[in-house]
C-alpha cells in the first residue's frame, strides 16, 4: 500500500470517511440542481432519473478519485435546460446557486449536529477510542469538505456554478462575449487546478477559508448550546 500513501492525498486509514462525506456531499448538491430545474419547469433531469438521493446516478468515479489524488473532482453533472424555465435567466440562477447552497447548509447542520455530541458528552475530541476518533474525524471532514464545495463550486470560471450563474446575471453582450471565451476560461481553469504555483493562490486559499468556516460555526454553536 506504499504507492497508495504516496499518491493520495488522503491517509489510507481516513480514506473510508473522506468517501463517505464526498458521496453525501456530491449526491445532495447534483441532487438540488435536478430537483429545483424540475420544478421550475425543466423536465430533463426527471426523465434521466437525476431528481434522486441515489448517489449511484450522480457519482463519477474519475471526478472522485481526483479529488483524493489532487484536492479537486467532481459529480456527474446535471442537464438543464433554461429555454423550459418560465424566467430562464432567475430560474437559472437559483437552478445554479442551490448546488453550491446545498453544500453550505449541509456543513452547517453538520456542525450544529457535532457541537450538540460534543455538549452532551456522545463524544469526546481529545478521546483516543476508536468510536470518539470516528466521529471526530467524520464531522471534521464534513464540516470542512462541504463548505470548501461550496466555495469551490462558486469560482466564475466553467464548468462550475459561479460561472453559470455570472452568466445568467450578465447582460446580452456581456453573455455572449462570456460564451465566445468559454473554451479558454475551461484552459485557464485547467491551469489553476494542475499548476502548483497557481494553486497557492487560489485552491490553497478556499481549503484555507472553508477551515476558518468550520471553526467560526463550531464556536457559534459550542456558545449557543452552552
Amino acid at each position: 500500500m506504499d504507492f497508495l500513501n504516496k499518491i493520495l492525498r488522503v491517509p489510507l486509514d481516513q480514506l473510508p470517511f473522506y468517501l463517505i462525506v464526498l458521496v453525501i456531499a456530491f449526491t445532495v448538491h447534483e441532487f438540488s440542481h435536478a430537483y429545483f430545474a424540475n420544478k421550475f419547469g425543466d423536465p430533463t433531469a426527471k426523465l434521466l432519473g437525476r431528481v434522486t438521493l441515489n448517489p449511484t446516478v450522480h457519482f463519477d468515479l474519475m471526478g472522485i478519485i481526483l479529488l483524493l489524488i489532487a484536492g479537486f473532482g467532481w459529480a456527474r453533472p446535471v442537464p438543464v435546460n433554461r429555454d423550459n424555465f418560465k424566467s430562464p435567466r432567475l430560474m437559472g440562477v437559483v437552478v445554479s446557486a442551490v448546488g453550491p447552497l446545498s453544500n453550505f447548509f449541509l456543513a452547517v447542520f453538520g456542525m450544529f449536529i457535532y457541537a450538540l455530541l460534543l455538549k452532551t458528552g456522545v463524544t469526546d475530541p481529545f478521546s483516543d477510542a476508536k468510536l470518539d476518533v470516528a466521529i471526530n474525524l467524520f464531522f471534521s471532514l464534513f464540516g470542512m469538505m462541504n463548505f470548501f464545495l461550496f466555495l469551490f463550486n462558486l469560482i466564475p470560471l466553467p464548468p462550475l456554478d459561479g460561472y453559470r450563474i455570472v452568466e445568467d446575471l450578465a447582460p446580452r453582450p456581456i453573455r455572449e462575449k462570456l460564451q465566445q471565451a468559454e473554451q479558454w476560461s475551461v484552459f485557464i481553469f485547467l491551469l489553476i487546478l494542475f499548476i502548483p504555483g497557481l494553486q497557492r493562490y487560489t485552491i490553497s486559499p478556499l481549503y484555507e477559508l472553508a477551515r476558518n468556516m468550520y471553526y467560526h460555526f463550531m464556536q457559534v454553536f459550542l456558545h449557543i448550546l452552552s
